[in-house]
């Protein structure tokens, strides 16, 4: 089934669900190895792939967000406590808004940035809304760092609450974004 249903979710949202949990946790690694291991004259390189990617994870993480907006959303089972229901739509939408919003950071330093990273895998430029200026330039840089450390700290949450539904209340919530399955 493609689309969700108020018990389980669609091959769709699936699909949207791991790509960009494995996109987001690489590029939140690529960004720590290149930025902290590499030397400076081997950075630009990197961070023009990990701006290109970056890209990609913006324009489906807005695809997801219009895909949510016309599905319903399965239920959690019930009986789950309102403090869990609470966190669970706090969490969710917490990573949804961070995860732009380091997006959005990330290009509006490419354009404030010299060179800017603005040509996506040798194919097109992608159009900069910011223009060149070094001290903005270091802002959206080190917004976007500190950010990313924010939606590592969410995914390292949103991980731990999969394994406590899975592993302590035994309940079916990761197998329905895993396989689809009904509770």
């Amino acid at each position: 089934m493609l689309r969700n249903s108020t018990t389980a979710w669609g091959t769709l949202s699936r699909v949207f669900h791991g790509i960009l949990g494995i996109a987001i946790i690489a590029m939140l690694a690529y960004g720590l190895w290149f930025n902290h291991f590499l030397p400076k004259e081997a950075k630009l390189f990197h961070r023009s792939i990990h701006a290109d990617i970056g890209y990609v994870i913006l324009l489906l993480m807005v695809l997801r967000l219009i895909w949510r907006g016309a599905n319903p959303v399965p239920a959690l089972p019930d009986g789950t406590p309102a403090w869990e229901r609470a966190m669970a739509h706090v969490n969710h939408w917490a990573l949804y808004a961070i995860t732009i919003v380091v997006a959005l950071l990330g290009w509006a330093h490419s354009g404030a940035h010299k060179p800017d990273y603005a040509d996506w895998f040798g194919l097109f430029r992608v159009p900069q809304f910011t223009s060149e200026n070094r001290d903005n330039a270091r802002f959206f840089e080190h917004w976007h760092i500190w950010l990313a450390y924010v939606l590592i700290g969410l995914v390292v949450l949103h991980f731990l609450a999969a394994l406590y539904h899975r592993f302590i209340k035994r309940d079916r919530v990761v197998a329905r974004m895993m396989t689809g399955g009904a509770e």
